[in-house]
């Protein structure tokens, strides 16, 4: 059975009359009851989310995911601030907070919907699990306007299964992250491009891809695929909003990037160190974090201009699977 990742598809030109990418919307909904202006997630990992990043996400018509990797009192800290901070900015995009699936995951999730969250993402490695469902019904039942985001999956059956427990959209894509090793140490997972489309047949509830996007050609193929959002890591880590501190080298400024289940979160945090399936790593500092962003929502709002769409809905172009030949030829080959 051949299955396909980012790399192995292209999209296909079609007739526009797209006069301005300037006049593109690219607004979307994140959960059935939640809009967003552009479709870009934060992701909750201790190297890419916090305070900083979801005020500066939230700026821009995006949605930070605060990471779950600290006490229930500094992470409700952080949403009491993002709430003070969507009153001045009038913003009318949603909170988002990320917690786990056992142990004080619903102590966590009612301090911070009374701190002033709105969706509630379960964030876990393997989200068709008996926890993952057990989970959904408790943070469901904290209080009626609260929407739950539940995944990782990468499967139809996990989809249906997930939305009949009650989730209110789908996080999609398990082993594809940039620091990920889960399909490396276990074998299992699912190329980003054959998940999508079995997940998208079946969604009823909006679907969030996560991982494996490296740029804005990525994003655009997600949303071509079906996906009403992206989950962003690796490209939002390193800028001057993500939490860490700058390192300076020989050779220029870096800061540090770690996995979710790497060896060094797990430590940072007090973790049992077992079950390491996520590398750590150093990047390159990229400065803030909007002009990174800027950078994206360009290519995307291009991406549409070839398809003649004015919005993520009309956004619909035919697919192509290429050869490794077509690939080199996708990229800048003379240099």
């Amino acid at each position: 059975m051949t299955a396909l990742t980012y790399d192995d598809i292209q999209l296909v030109p079609a007739y526009s009359e797209i006069v301005s990418r300037k006049n593109i919307d690219l607004s979307t909904q994140v959960t059935n009851r939640f809009s967003l202006d552009v479709p870009l997630v934060a992701s909750p990992m201790p190297t890419v989310c916090g305070l900083d990043m979801a005020m500066e996400i939230m700026k821009i018509g995006g949605v930070g995911c605060v990471h779950r990797f600290m006490s229930i009192q500094d992470q409700e800290e952080i949403i009491h601030k993002l709430a003070e901070f969507k009153k001045q900015l009038n913003s009318s995009s949603p909170i988002m907070a990320a917690v786990g699936a056992n142990g004080d995951f619903l102590e966590r999730a009612i301090s911070l919907v009374h701190a002033g969250v709105n969706i509630v993402l379960i964030d876990v490695a393997h989200g068709h699990h008996k926890n993952v469902k057990e989970a959904i019904a408790k943070i469901k039942n904290i209080h009626t306007g609260i929407d739950v985001i539940a995944g990782n999956i990468a499967t139809a059956k996990a989809a249906i299964d997930l939305q009949n427990w009650g989730a209110d959209a789908l996080r999609v894509g398990v082993g594809g992250g940039s620091l990920c090793t889960t399909r490396i140490k276990t074998g299992f997972g699912v190329p980003n491009v054959s998940c999508l489309i079995d997940i998208i047949k079946v969604a009823t509830v909006p679907v969030m891809a996560d991982g494996g996007l490296r740029m804005s050609g990525d994003l655009a193929k997600a949303f071509a695929l079906g996906s009403s959002s992206v989950m962003l890591g690796s490209l939002l880590a390193g800028t001057e909003e993500a939490p860490g501190l700058l390192i300076n080298q020989k050779n220029g400024l870096y800061k540090k990037y770690s996995g979710a289940a790497s060896f060094d979160t797990k430590v940072a945090h007090g973790q049992e160190v077992r079950n390491i399936e996520g590398e750590s790593t150093l990047i390159p500092y990229k400065g803030k974090v909007s002009l990174v962003i800027d950078s994206l929502l360009d290519g995307i709002k291009s991406a549409l201009s070839y398809a003649g769409a004015n919005n993520l809905k009309e956004f619909k172009p035919d697919i192509v699977q290429v050869t490794n030949a077509g690939l080199s030829e996708a990229k800048p080959h003379l240099l």
